[in-house]
Parts: C-alpha cells; structure tokens; sequence
C-alpha cells in the first residue's frame, strides 16, 4: 500500500505565462493613488478570474493593481460608449417604449 499524503490546499495549476515576473508597469487608473507613475512588478497572479499585478509601491510597500488599471491593460476607447454599445442601447429603448 502507497503511503501518500494529499494536501487540504492543492496546488494551483497555471501557465508561466500568466505569472511570469515582469519588470514594470504603469499605473493609468485616474484615480490611484500612483496615478503616471511606473512601478516594479513583483509577480503577477489570477485574483476572481482576471490578473493582477502585485507590485512595490514605494512608502505604500506591497500594492496589487489589476491589470485593466495598468499600461497591460485592454486599450481604453477614446469614447465612454462604443457604436456597438449605443445600438443596443437603442434597441432597449425601443423595446421599453413599446410597453
């Protein structure tokens, strides 16, 4: 009989693309506190789903900013609502009057 021993906090697996270290980013959220400023990447992990990045945040120590508040985040559309967003909503507001 094989004497094994399972732990009550497996491993997660993951890609080492997803936490690979990184050198720096730049925080573009308007309203962190470190706003323009570029910050050392310490590692990068999954929190809910989506990455973030724990970084040094100088007197602040350790911070974790999620990847869509970085300069690797999605692009940010130069309008608050696309073509496709106004369409539908649009199309609701058709549907609505209708009631």
């Amino acid at each position: 009989m094989e004497n094994s021993v399972t732990s009550v906090f497996p491993r997660l697996r993951h890609s080492a693309a997803e936490f690979s270290r990184a050198s720096d980013l730049l925080i573009v959220h308007p309203f962190h506190v470190l706003f323009g400023r570029r910050v050392s990447v310490l590692f990068a992990k999954r929190r809910a789903g989506k990455v973030v990045f724990v970084c040094e945040g100088g007197p602040l120590g350790r911070v974790t900013v999620p990847q869509a508040w970085t300069d690797r985040g999605p692009a940010v559309a130069g309008h608050r609502l696309s073509v496709e967003a106004l369409i539908e909503l649009d199309t609701l507001r058709r549907v609505l009057e209708r009631r």
